[in-house]
């Protein structure tokens, strides 16, 4: 089971192409659907669907997977559930670029001074992350920074923030996902 959190906006046709990508590897993907308005809303809500589509799987390696906010998100529900995550042009950083966009964006830094200390020490190995040399909403080199001691970062040459197409790195996914 591949569980498939949308970043931002959740309404674009790229999440349906993804989803559709995402089943070469497994056939069961689920969407979440989260607010994106009300982080701390969002958090329990994803908690909550996350852990139960884990509880209704027989999938051995559940994984999650997101973009760009859905990436901040598929991270830490992931590192909380306990399952991997794969993680493309994560925004790290909502509080700072999504003043305007959402009703409470210092939601997100009390979010992240509430989770588990240190939990990407703790969470070393058990996310991908893939990011975009042609992200024109983030600068990826602050993400290979803040996350390369701990995750494998691969690096795509083509590809924007929305990460349209992700079948290039269908292999490397699948190839995750089975590992223990």
């Amino acid at each position: 089971m591949i569980i498939y959190l949308h970043g931002f906006d959740s309404t674009s046709p790229g999440n349906h192409e993804k989803v559709l990508q995402l089943q070469f590897i497994d056939p069961d993907v689920r969407f979440v659907n989260y607010s994106t308005l009300h982080p701390k809303h969002d958090m329990q809500h994803l908690l909550k669907e996350v852990h139960k589509l884990i509880e209704e799987s027989s999938d051995p390696n559940p994984l999650i997977c997101g973009v760009g906010l859905g990436g901040f998100w598929s991270e830490r529900i992931g590192f909380l559930c306990g399952i991997k995550q794969v993680i493309f042009n994560p925004n790290l950083h909502p509080e700072l670029n999504m003043e305007g966009r959402i009703d409470r964006p210092e939601e997100y830094a009390d979010i992240s001074t509430k989770c588990v200390t240190d939990f990407r020490k703790k969470n070393a190995g058990n996310c991908l992350c893939i990011l975009s040399t042609n992200d024109e909403v983030l600068d990826n080199r602050d993400t290979k920074d803040a996350l390369g001691d701990y995750y494998e970062i691969i690096w795509d040459e083509n590809q924007t923030h929305k990460f349209k197409k992700i079948s290039q790195h269908l292999q490397t996914i699948k190839s995750f996902k089975e590992t223990r």
